[in-house]
């Protein structure tokens, strides 16, 4: 039970605050005067006025509320390491019976798990949560029990009580790991690149760790071994051994005595891609898909071209002088025998032997295919003549057979059920609305030998696919694929089937029709298995750790399973599915809570001083605790303080008005007449 007086005015306070001016200067012109009542009626003025303030006596019948002692125990993935885990629940538990123990006192444990999507200790965000479930007024304490390495400390709330922080590190921790400081996402073929790494010692480091081992592997293979200066940055150059996603992985042997080895390795995935693309074009004649065939190529940034255009062959003679058809000379012997391996791909367009390129040159190319590279016929009436590439050294290499047939009447071309897998094909029907246009004009061929991916007249072989040694040949057994470009009876995907087409010639990864691959999500990867065969067999994952798992591949489209799954932990996964192999890398290179690993307080001084709490190491023993005024230091040697907050809740409330009206009626009257009968005798 408690009691005070309070006021609860009749008027507003400024207007009393008049009234008491007037009277005090009602009551100097009465002294003025020398009125000799003055005295009694100035009472009587101010019993008025004490009247019109309201005083009341205000008894509260309370119930005291006990102190909440927050104790957070922070269980994150840095927490596990060495005897942390153990020495926090051990501490928490015995802090928590300690504070329990106390009079008037509620203890409230939280424990704090890993952040979501790797985002690290999320102990102020748990502290803030844990505040807003209770009353600040009863706060009178919070305990942290970690390692002080959390990533949230800008949401650190404005505590009522002091904060202490119990961390768990010990003086002789030390822990080393490897960090990229920079590495491109992708890199030219060819082209030595440089990737910035250091190795980084922290804690009570033993004597003679100046250097250490660096091993470093691509795509899985049998690592190399390097011994690096720690503790600097240092450029290491490579050149990527193939195109596409090249995977990357470096890492430092575990040392002696370190805190863990989750950060002593790193992956880095850089994409493999070709500096420029150079396309021999040789066009046998003018034709109105010539042109197609040139803004296709000179449109596409990573080509270069070199094109030709046999205007006039050697056995014509129409007086015409040569330097007018042309700027320089045919460099046959420059292209086809000296830099003919500089080339990625050759293009015969409408071309027939006419005694341009003798048959060693020729000869050349098809070596120059075995050897690995590529050649595209686009084929037109010539092709089915005597003077056809068939019949000269391409032979070997050429897919098909012309039958010196050649179809001049309308046809719609169609994917063939193969064509539907290659990725040169699969989907293209898709890709342009309505019905493809016809073509006009098809040279009939027989014999195929490699994959026909698209049909025309009759279901005739129309795009034949296929390989020769190392290198690749393609035959487009017609030449009025621009019949889509110029849009006629509706147009089709014609620049789509021409770009997949030369860019599978010159073997971009992305369009090999047998491939294994994996894209990451997050700790998910979606397994994919391209082929051209109607099943395939289960994949097995090889996780960081060695554990091998085994998946089923749904067919999600013709020639394309997939299927998914959730890594366990962060690192290298293998993937094997029969001949084709494949690697990835799921999340960052060390998990964020890897990062810094070495306990500290540093990261918390300046919420901790701000309420006057402080940091203690667990490994010294648990503090003892006292009670502390609020704004006193709360923390001492050997001690951390709690602060009573002495809160209640207020059962009932009752008021009494000191100054009645008929009380205040009585004083007036009476100092009112005194005053009068003072002033009567006076006179």
């Amino acid at each position: 039970m408690t009691g005070a007086v309070i006021f609860d005015p009749l008027l507003p306070w400024w207007l009393i605050a008049a009234l008491g001016g007037m009277t005090l200067c009602a009551v100097a012109l009465a002294l003025w005067r020398g009125l000799s009542g003055w005295a009694l009626r100035a009472l009587g003025a101010a019993v008025i006025l004490l009247a019109l303030a309201g005083p009341v006596y205000q008894r509260e019948d309370r119930a005291p509320l006990s102190d909440i002692v927050l104790v957070l125990d922070d269980t994150s993935a840095s927490q596990k390491l060495g005897d942390r885990a153990a020495m926090t629940e051990e501490a928490a538990a015995a802090l928590t019976e300690r504070l329990g123990a106390r009079a008037n006192t509620e203890v409230r444990r939280v424990t704090v798990p890993d952040g979501p999507d790797n985002s690290g200790t999320q102990l102020m965000t748990a502290l803030s949560e844990a505040i807003a479930e209770e009353p600040q007024g009863r706060i009178a304490g919070v305990f942290l029990l970690s390692d002080g390495r959390l990533h949230d400390i800008e949401r650190a709330p404005d505590l009522p009580a002091p904060m202490h922080l119990l961390h768990t590190g010990r003086e002789d921790d030390w822990d080393r790991r490897l960090i990229v400081e920079g590495a491109p996402a992708f890199a030219i073929l060819g082209e030595e690149i440089t990737l910035t790494l250091r190795i980084e010692d922290s804690g009570a480091v033993p004597a003679g760790m100046d250097s250490a081992p660096l091993d470093i592997s691509v795509d899985g293979e049998a690592p190399q071994r390097f011994d690096v200066p720690v503790g600097r940055s240092i450029d290491l150059p490579l050149a990527l051994p193939h195109g596409g996603r090249n995977v990357l992985q470096f890492t430092v042997p575990e040392a002696e005595g370190e805190l863990t080895e989750r950060n002593n390795s790193a992956l880095v995935q850089i994409n493999g891609v070709r500096d420029r693309l150079r396309v021999l074009l040789v066009s046998g004649e003018p034709h109105n898909g010539e042109r197609t065939w040139r803004n296709l190529l000179k449109s596409d940034s990573s080509v270069d071209l070199v094109h030709f255009t046999i205007l006039r062959p050697p056995d014509k003679q129409d007086g015409v002088p040569v330097r007018e058809l042309s700027l320089i000379a045919f460099p046959t012997r420059e292209l086809f025998l000296e830099k003919i391996d500089d080339f990625d791909l050759i293009i015969f367009d409408r071309y027939k032997r006419r005694g341009i390129l003798p048959s060693l040159y020729l000869d050349n190319v098809r070596s120059y295919v075995e050897g690995g590279g590529a050649v595209l016929i686009a084929a037109g009436p010539d092709f089915a003549s005597a003077d056809s590439l068939y019949r000269s050294p391409l032979e070997a290499i050429v897919p098909a057979r012309p039958t010196a047939r050649v179809i001049d009447r309308g046809y719609r071309p169609t994917i063939s059920e193969l064509g539907h897998r290659h990725p040169v094909t699969a989907g293209l029907e898709e890709m342009h609305d309505g019905e493809w246009g016809r073509w006009l004009r098809q040279v009939e061929v027989d014999e195929a030998t490699g994959d026909v991916v698209m049909t025309g007249a009759g279901d005739a072989p129309l795009l034949i696919l296929d390989r020769v040694g190392e290198g690749r040949v393609s035959l487009l057994a017609s030449d009025h694929a621009w019949l889509w470009n110029r849009g006629y009876e509706g147009g089709g995907p014609q620049l789509e089937m021409l770009r997949r087409l030369a860019h599978w010639m010159m073997k971009e990864p992305e369009l090999e029709e047998e491939a294994l691959w994996a894209e990451a999500t997050g700790q998910e990867m979606r397994i994919i298995r391209r082929t051209l065969g109607e099943s395939v067999p289960p994949v097995t994952v090889t996780t960081p750790v060695g554990d091998t798992v085994e998946l089923d591949l749904s067919e999600v489209s013709p020639g394309r399973f997939e299927a998914l799954y959730d890594g366990p932990v962060i690192g290298l996964y293998r993937l094997e599915n029969g001949e084709h192999s494949a690697v990835i890398g799921l999340g960052p290179a060390a998990p964020v809570e890897f990062e810094q690993t070495i306990a500290t307080g540093d990261l918390l001084a300046d919420a901790i001083k701000a309420t006057g709490g402080g940091v203690r190491a667990l490994a010294d023993g648990l503090p003892a605790i006292r009670t502390v005024r609020e704004g006193r230091p709360a923390a001492g040697r050997t001690w951390l303080g709690v602060t009573p907050r002495e809160a209640y809740r207020t059962l009932s409330v009752t008021q009494t008005a000191l100054l009645p009206a008929w009380l205040v009626l009585l004083l007036v009257a009476g100092l009112v007449v005194g005053g009068w009968l003072r002033e009567g005798r006076r006179t």
